[in-house]
Formats: structure tokens, sequence, C-alpha cells
């Protein structure tokens, strides 16, 4: 027998800025973590709230398969999964090499498909689950400062509703989180002026987000880019 008391969350990008926070605030509210990041981060985080850690790359498929099996042996379930990675290569627009672009695709459109093919099997098996993918505000308007990340993050939305059309009659659900400016990086004084509520987002706004949108609360949210972002975004 599994326990159904205590859900299990993985969370890739686990270690630092959003990631970590989520990683707080589900494990406040009770789950059990299998988190992930490039650098050891993730390891102390999980080690520091009772989880399992490994070091690894969202881009990687074997890390990833590393990240669900460990995580399985552990708790023998995946309730819940956060999608969550660091930014792909920039540059202008014509200078990306084909090799760029490939990285960015492993790095966020893939995770998100790799990671669905390792876990859906188990939620099927338990009647329940639900997915948040961290994308960002400008994957609704694009900028040419994050060429990459824009173009595929916009996909990661595509995939989002293209897989809770699929899944939603299994009883899993899964979103897109479209973070703004927020204090995981640092920001110019002036950043904060752009945003219609006059300051950038915490880590903990969208850790809270993220966590609702993956709880009971949310049973009825799927297929959706929720957009974090202050306002910023102008479009209707």
């Amino acid at each position: 027998m599994t326990d159904t008391s205590h859900p299990v969350a993985i969370i890739t990008g686990g270690g630092r800025g959003m990631g970590a926070a989520i990683a707080r605030e589900l494990h406040a509210r009770g789950y059990r973590l299998g988190l992930m990041s490039p650098s050891g981060s993730a390891v102390e985080l999980a080690a520091e709230l009772g989880g399992v850690g490994i070091k690894g790359s969202a881009g990687e498929a074997n890390d990833l398969e590393a990240l669900v099996a460990k995580t399985v042996e552990a708790y023998g379930r995946v309730d819940a999964v956060v999608n969550h990675t660091g930014h792909p290569p920039k540059g202008d627009l014509l200078d990306i090499t084909d090799e760029k672009w490939a990285i960015g695709n492993d790095l966020m459109v893939l995770s998100a498909v790799r990671m669905a093919r390792l876990v859906t099997p188990y939620m099927l098996k338990q009647g329940k689950g639900a997915w948040v993918n961290i994308t960002t505000f400008a994957a609704f308007e694009p900028s040419l400062a994050f060429p990459v990340s824009c173009a595929y993050r916009a996909a990661v939305g595509a995939y989002t509703k293209l897989y809770a059309d699929r899944y939603g009659a299994d009883n899993i659900r899964m979103n897109a989180l479209l973070p703004g400016y927020i204090d995981s990086l640092e920001h110019k004084p002036e950043t904060g002026e752009k945003v219609p509520m006059k300051r950038v987002g915490t880590t903990n706004e969208i850790a809270k987000t993220t966590a609702f949108l993956l709880s009971d609360d949310a049973g009825y949210i799927t297929g959706q880019n929720i957009r974090v972002d202050g306002g910023i975004t102008r479009h209707v």
C-alpha cells in the first residue's frame, strides 16, 4: 500500500528560485518531493525537506527517467509534476544556431513531453493527477530579447492544451503558469515601474499559485495558460 494522505510531487529546476519556492510551499502542504536541478542545490533542498533529489537537467531524457524512477522507488506514486527550467540560449534572432534551437527544444518542449510519457501511466493507475508547466508571460507577447524561450514556451502552452484535452476524462489536469518579472532574478528598479502593480512579483506568489493549481481547489481548471504577471501583458 502507498501512502495517499501525503501526495507526491516532482519538480524540475527545483533547487533555486521559483522551483525552490514551489518545493517549500508544497512541502508545507504535506507533499513528499522528488527534486532535480543541474547544480547540487536540488539535492541539498531535498535533504532539508525530507525528499529525494538528484543532479540533472530537464533537457536530458536519461535524467528525467532517473528522477521519476527514484521518486517512484521512494514513494510508489506521483500525484503532481511541476515542469520548470532555466533559460535557454539567447542571441539575435538570425544568429541563433540550429544547435541552440535544439537545446531550447530539449530543455522546454521535450522535457514536458518526456515527463508526460514517464508519469502519465502512474496517474492513470491512480485515477488522478495534476501538472503545472512554468513558462513565461512572453509566451503571449514575444520579446526579441529571448527568442528561443518565447518560441518554445509558447509551444509548451499548446502542448498543455493538447494534453489537457487528451487526459481530462481521466481526471488528469495540466495547466501552464506564466510568470512576469519575478524576484528570483535581479531586476533594475525601473522594471517594476513597467508593471501596472508597480513592482516585481515574488517567488512566494508563484509558489502559492502553483500549489493552488495542483490542488483540488482547482479541480475544474485544465488546459489553461494562467498569467501571474502583475498585469504586464496587454492583450485581452
